[in-house]
């Protein structure tokens, strides 16, 4: 049977398009692979407001009921506000319904353990191997319970923020611009600016399912957010994706600093104040090391992926940690990627300085990177990646998660999506122009290499 490339199965949860690839039995199948795998107990569900999210919500409710689980559906809310609920309420287990950057047309489900962690590589794998076998728990309808529905879990989200870090304490009035892309985010980060003291323009709120911009908060996504931080004169600009869990920050000039930036910026506040390990993925930019330096603390790198920098932050006992798509990771609070938190610590780091998005970014390292993504089909990545391997094996090469090879002017890394058939490459150099000269050259290489196994496709029998 031919493959579905709209469907995505992997340790990291399934993700595909909907009404195609992602069908109610394959969710409801899911569902009941996880409950089999927590055996039994309460398990919370959450979603973003994709216009799918009702039918997958349905199918998964029915399969974890079959399978014996006790359902807690705390509705619309960020994936980072699930996560906590999970912990906070020592349930076995969540499933987060959301496709978070995907465009709308997808969904997803990732799966939270009982720590509020998503799925390690090995669990990942315990519940792969239940789905495939189809060996699922079965409970009889006197077994089930009603679905318990809570509408408090925004609140709880805010509350354990402003219990961590207080109100935001500005010599002067601090005007926060936000879109939240119509996504998770539009319910709950208002409320949040309101109790941290700011005042918020908001755009882009409306939690109905529609997209106004894409969803991944990348630079050139974010034209409407810059045009509000300039007509509104405001402080800072912050971005979210549909699942709220990512942040990407516009300073005062309405000018995007680069999503890489946000990890930074929260790290210098929380340093500041407790020295400690930091941890973040291979991917990261190298700038991290340099505000960790000013305070001698080290910094672990690990594998692409949230559970893989949660579980190392356990491990070193890191203060702060995350990864440089704008996944902020501070465990006082959450142990989550979770703009929530990211927004406030950022916003408690411009009051404290009293200094501008702008200055604080000059301060930093002069570090620039660019970012690719490559079609390229799943068969051919581990190919692709080894021809790469060998053509840079004079340099120092790293085989961590893909390859990363790092050169006197910059380095670059070249590794497999967790989510989608595509290589993803990024390149970091102390200018633009380096950065973007390693990088075209690594693209060049990469798309030849797939060119020619498509043409010798082309010309099989």
């Amino acid at each position: 049977m031919r493959a579905i490339p709209s469907l995505k199965i992997s340790i990291s949860g399934v993700r595909g398009v909907v009404g195609e690839s992602l069908t109610p039995i394959l969710l409801a199948r899911f569902a009941q692979a996880f409950g089999t795998y927590l055996g039994g107990g309460r398990v919370v569900i959450g979603r973003d407001p994709r216009t799918s999210g009702e039918m997958v919500r349905q199918a998964v409710a029915a399969g974890l009921l079959s399978s014996g689980c006790r359902i807690v559906d705390i509705g619309v809310c960020p994936t980072p506000t699930l996560q906590l609920i999970v912990r906070t309420l020592g349930a076995r287990g969540g499933i987060a319904i959301t496709a978070s950057h995907n465009p709308p047309e997808w969904n997803a489900l990732k799966f939270v353990g009982t720590d509020g962690l998503f799925l390690s590589a090995d669990r990942g794998r315990e519940l792969l191997d239940i789905y495939h076998q189809g060996d699922y728990t079965k409970v009889r309808g006197a077994r089930m319970r009603p679905i318990e529905e809570r509408r408090d879990a925004c609140d709880a989200h805010v509350a354990a923020i402003l219990n961590a870090l207080g109100p935001v304490e500005a010599r002067r009035p601090t005007r926060v611009a936000l879109d939240a892309c119509n996504g998770a985010g539009s319910i709950i980060t208002p409320r949040l600016l309101h109790a941290l003291g700011v005042e918020a323009i908001v755009i882009n709120a409306n939690p109905d399912g529609t997209f106004p911009r894409p969803a991944e908060p990348l630079p050139e996504n974010l034209t409407a957010l810059r045009d509000a931080v300039r007509e509104h004169h405001a402080n800072v600009g912050f971005a979210q994706d549909m699942d709220a869990d990512r942040l990407a920050i516009v300073s005062e000039q309405g000018v995007p600093i680069g999503e890489e930036r946000t990890l930074v910026l929260a790290a210098e506040y929380v340093l500041s104040k407790r020295p400690g390990p930091v941890v973040t993925n291979i991917s990261t930019t190298h700038a991290l090391e340099a505000v960790a330096a000013r305070y001698g603390i080290p910094v672990f790198r690990t594998k692409v992926g949230e559970a893989n920098v949660a579980q190392a932050m356990r491990r070193y006992q890191a203060v702060i940690g995350g990864e440089g798509n704008g996944g902020v990771i501070y465990p006082t609070i959450n142990f989550a990627r979770d703009s929530l938190v990211g927004i406030a610590l950022v916003l408690h780091l411009l009051a404290e300085t009293d200094q501008t998005i702008s200055q604080l970014t000059a301060a930093l390292p002069a570090w620039e990177m660019v970012k690719y993504r490559i079609a390229c089909p799943s068969h051919r990545i581990t190919e692709v990646l080894r021809r790469v391997r060998e053509e840079y094996a004079r340099f120092d090469v790293n085989l961590l998660d893909g390859v990363k090879v790092t050169m006197p002017e910059g380095w670059f890394l070249l590794r497999g999506s967790n989510t989608e058939p595509v290589l993803r490459l990024v390149a970091e150099a102390s200018t633009d122009a380096d950065a973007t000269r390693i990088g075209d050259a690594v693209l060049a290489q990469v798309e030849s290499l797939i060119r020619v196994d498509r043409k010798s496709a082309v010309g099989s029998p």
